[in-house]
């Protein structure tokens, strides 16, 4: 067809419109219908109901034998008073308290541990409900101006000592790099945080160049980023030069650093004693 994307029943013409072949009496035909569906005979059964009765009646159990005196426990006359008109809900909560965690779900089980009062107000049967947790909203965006960051870094702003840049995710990679650059020979900043940014090799070539120029950066959080095993090894090559860092978070890149860069980062934690806190999950196993 000239058309492909046209219906298949459109591609040819329509043959179910046709004469009808003979008069048609569509009362007559229901009548014969019910006519012949009475006038059949029924099938006869090929095993015939007698109504035997097979297997064996049910019985219920009697009671169980006692136990023996000895295994027998006795209570003072209070407990047993007490416990033969205690409800339901109280050997619920009794239940609990000594442990039988069998006879209950954990939901029921833990609101009697856990609460002063009768929470299974229907007993060990009751009906247990869902917990209502409150909606939890979600954080708002980070509002810092990049541009004005950007700015107050270049001026050495003295105001300016932690640089959060957390989940900005459309911040060129240019300026970036322009942070970095400007955080060089700044003397002031002590934070740097470039937290699910999008930052790549390039981003991490310039904060290694950054961390051989700058000795005043404390803390410094590269995580949930794009950042290679060539880019991380330029950053952990560059941290012997920064005396001040004392705090480095690179946990979490969108692939895995392997094992190199794993002893890379163990052998920097060797050589550069002011590093107090290191945020990585390692997957080599140590020695």
């Amino acid at each position: 067809p000239q058309n492909v994307l046209l219906p298949a029943g459109l591609r040819q013409r329509d043959q179910t419109q046709k004469s009808p072949t003979g008069p048609l009496d569509r009362d007559a035909l229901l009548q014969h219908l019910e006519r012949q569906a009475l006038e059949a005979e029924e099938r006869q059964d090929l095993v015939p109901f007698t109504g035997e009765k097979k297997g064996k009646p049910f019985v219920p159990k009697g009671p169980g034998p006692e136990l023996p005196r000895e295994e027998q426990v006795t209570l003072e006359p209070e407990l047993e008073e007490a416990l033969a008109n205690a409800t339901d809900a109280e050997m619920c909560d009794i239940a609990a308290i000594l442990g039988m965690y069998t006879l209950m779900s954990n939901k029921q089980y833990y609101d009697a541990i856990c609460s002063g009062n009768i929470c299974n107000t229907e007993g060990i049967n009751s009906v247990v409900q869902p917990d209502r947790y409150r909606p939890v909203p979600d954080e708002p965006p980070n509002p810092a101006d990049v541009a004005e960051t950007l700015r107050r870094l270049q001026d050495n702003d003295p105001a300016l000592q932690d640089v959060n840049l957390n989940n900005i995710k459309d911040i060129p990679i240019p300026t970036l790099e322009a942070i970095c650059e400007a955080i060089k020979t700044n003397t002031h900043v002590r934070s740097l945080s470039l937290v699910a940014t999008r930052s790549n090799d390039l981003v991490a070539n310039a904060v290694a160049a950054m961390l051989e120029q700058n000795q005043s950066l404390q803390s410094l959080n590269l995580e949930s980023n794009f950042i290679t095993s060539a880019g991380m090894l330029r950053v952990l090559a560059a941290i012997g030069h920064c005396r001040t860092l004392t705090e480095l978070r690179v946990d979490n890149q969108s692939q895995r650093l392997g094992d190199s860069v794993e002893m890379a980062m163990a052998a920097m934690l060797e050589q550069c004693p002011a590093v107090l806190r290191f945020g990585y999950t390692f997957t080599l196993q140590g020695p």
